[in-house]
């Protein structure tokens, strides 16, 4: 204020029109404060240019490698598959004959695939070593290397789009069209985000150091934690391994990545990939490596001494039993545990356009979304009509291979599901509810038209709060829908908070006003009005729930931050200048002179009167 006193502002500067201009500024302290700022706000502007233009030119100038990743027929080939179709008993992962392995399937034609080790602690504790053996020359590599490796990842996958849909179809039994939306665009969105924005977030953050530490710099910085341990589901298994890869890699860290036992035939693919893009750009491939096997090989990858954190996707039962095993340690732990998403048509929307929307969250992978819709909040007016809108919908997907083998074109709208066993819990669900009042228009039970693991696309109304299918999780696909009494948004808001869940949700409005105030009541880590799913494609977002859907986050900087201790760090602003202890408080300390001098700095940084200040000066003067 004395450097901007308004009665010298004559005194600035000879220009008059300039003074004309700031004096409107100049007039006030928030004026002020926003003059100071407007040079660091330049700042800002201009390292996010040079950025920009630096990210500009790596790119055009840095040739990427092309990598050369052998495939199987079965990996190649729609109808790759020799082994012919077993439909004489349920898909069985453990072999008596083939102890130490895990057998793999085709969900959807229940052809034998081969078969990946079933590992052990030991083994899995090999391969740890191995990581963070190799993680000690990749934490050295620069974000520029970082960046090449990942664009050799994403130019392999951008040129095998199909293959890499084909090995998750066979795997995983969704349609190639679900694994291009769920794997391949979003492997490749997280990678061009991470890529474009990186470097940026695990930049040092600078922190002001108060008045009393003014000498002192003070900022945080993002250190690699090491070894990351990733327990991945079953449901998307090429994002679900690739997701944290990334991300770990760009932060420094070595990832062992644990697939589920459902979908280990792909992860050798899969690895091969990141493997062959490591080898290729000239780092230790050993910084990724990928355990199989059963509950024995997650148990030791949370338990392993060189696994440094856990992140886990999955069910909220498995997930308490990885954060006790992690408690063991103080291991930290991140959780993302599905939900029972939301899904709200009020009264004001039009049917035919909101329709597609509820197919596609109810239906994608066959209902194995975490944040899948699974419970559709439909207002009462309009209740009737939506359900003969939908019904013929439902009714109308194709289900079966989707694949061209078997005798199949491969031609399909719904595919299989991973697990026989979730099909017995799905129905279990159903009947509960149709038991207790709901109405099952359609599906409701196996699809015995089909050799595979099929469940019919089923459609259930009337919905209510005492089913159990409104509060658990059911991961198939089944399209609930729940009647909203009276139009009332704030029942809506109700209804909708009753589940223990929390992950995402979505509220279709004619106004979006309205739609963001009730999305704002709530209780989920994810909102979008009037659109499904887009959170996950705007990677710059956080992605995580509340409650049942567990804690913590990946995605965003706030993901990528995860993959690292925060470290907070002070340094000398000016050389020489440093902190002394002054001499009534240093040891030994002078009991008539400590507290009196004590109390008189406290009141010189935190008294807010002036008066009280001044005094605060003569008392240090006096008794210091």
């Amino acid at each position: 204020q004395i450097l901007f006193r308004k009665d010298r502002i004559g005194k600035m500067t000879n220009d008059g029109m300039l003074v004309a201009a700031m004096a409107p500024l100049l007039s006030s302290d928030i004026g002020i404060l926003i003059l100071l700022a407007i040079p660091l706000l330049s700042l800002a502007s201009s390292l996010k240019l040079w950025d920009t233009l630096s990210l500009l030119l790596e790119f055009t100038t840095t040739s990427v490698p092309t990598i050369d990743v052998k495939l199987a027929a079965a990996e190649s080939d729609d109808d790759g598959v020799t082994s012919k179709p077993d439909t004489s008993k349920k898909v069985q992962l453990r072999d008596p004959e083939r102890k130490g392995f895990v057998q793999c399937y085709d969900p959807s034609t229940l052809q034998h695939l081969g078969e990946v080790p079933a590992m052990t602690k030991e083994d899995v504790d090999a391969i740890c070593a191995k990581a963070a053996k190799a993680q000690k020359s990749w934490s050295r590599t620069t974000y520029a290397q970082r960046r090449l490796v990942m664009r050799t990842i994403q130019k392999y996958i951008v040129n095998h789009v199909e293959d890499i849909c084909r090995v998750c179809t066979r795997d995983s039994g969704k349609p190639k069209v679900d694994a291009l939306l769920g794997e391949v665009m979003t492997t490749c969105e997280k990678i061009r985000t991470i890529n474009a924005n990186g470097e940026e977030w695990l930049r040092r953050q600078y922190r002001p150091s108060g008045p009393m530490m003014m000498h002192k710099t003070a900022y945080v910085e993002y250190v690699p934690f090491g070894v990351l341990g990733v327990i991945a589901p079953w449901n998307y298994p090429f994002h679900n391994m690739l997701n944290h890869i990334i991300s770990g890699l760009f932060s420094g860290n070595a990832v062992v990545s644990k697939c589920s036992e459902h979908t280990s035939w792909s992860s050798d693919y899969f690895g091969r990939i990141v493997k062959a893009a490591l080898v290729e750009c000239g780092h230790d491939p050993d910084i990724v490596q990928t355990v199989t096997g059963f509950g024995e090989a997650g148990s030791a990858l949370v338990s392993s001494s060189y696994v440094d954190k856990i992140i886990f996707t999955g069910s909220p039962g498995v997930g308490r039993l990885v954060m006790e095993g992690c408690s063991k340690n103080l291991k930290p732990v991140i959780l993302e545990l599905g939900g029972k998403d939301p899904m709200v048509f009020c009264d004001d929307v039009k049917i035919k356009d909101v329709v597609p929307w509820a197919m596609r969250g109810c239906f994608q992978n066959c209902g194995q979304n975490c944040c899948g819709v699974e419970r559709l909040f439909v207002y009462e007016s309009i209740v009737t009509e939506f359900i003969d809108t939908v019904l013929p919908r439902v009714k109308g997907l194709r289900q079966g291979v989707p694949l061209k083998t078997c005798g199949s074109d491969g031609d399909v709208d719904c595919g299989a599901m991973v697990m026989d066993a979730q099909m017995d819990h799905i129905q279990a669900l159903v009947d509960d509810a149709v038991s207790k009042g709901a109405t099952l228009h359609c599906g409701g039970k196996r699809n015995d038209k089909l050799d595979g693991q099929f469940y019919v696309p089923t459609l259930l109304s009337g919905v209510t709060a005492d089913m159990k299918i409104s509060t658990e999780e059911v991961f198939g696909p089944i399209m609930c829908i729940v009647t909203v009494p009276n139009d009332d948004d704030e029942k809506c808001v109700e209804m909708i908070n009753a589940c223990s869940f929390g992950l995402g949700s979505s509220v279709y409005s004619a106004s979006q006003k309205r739609g963001m105030k009730i999305g704002k009541q709530l209780r989920s880590g994810m909102f979008t009005v009037n659109d499904f799913g887009v959170n996950y494609l705007i990677q710059s977002l956080p992605f995580g729930g509340v409650g049942e859907s567990g804690f913590d986050r990946f995605a965003g900087p706030e993901g990528l931050r995860a993959c690292c201790l925060e470290r907070s760090i002070v340094e000398d602003r000016i050389p020489g200048v440093r902190t002394t202890i002054p001499s009534p408080i240093d040891y030994p300390i002078d009991i008539r002179k400590g507290l009196p001098f004590g109390t008189s700095l406290v009141n010189l940084f935190y008294n807010e009167s002036l008066l009280g200040k001044i005094k605060a000066i003569f008392g240090l003067i006096k008794y210091g």
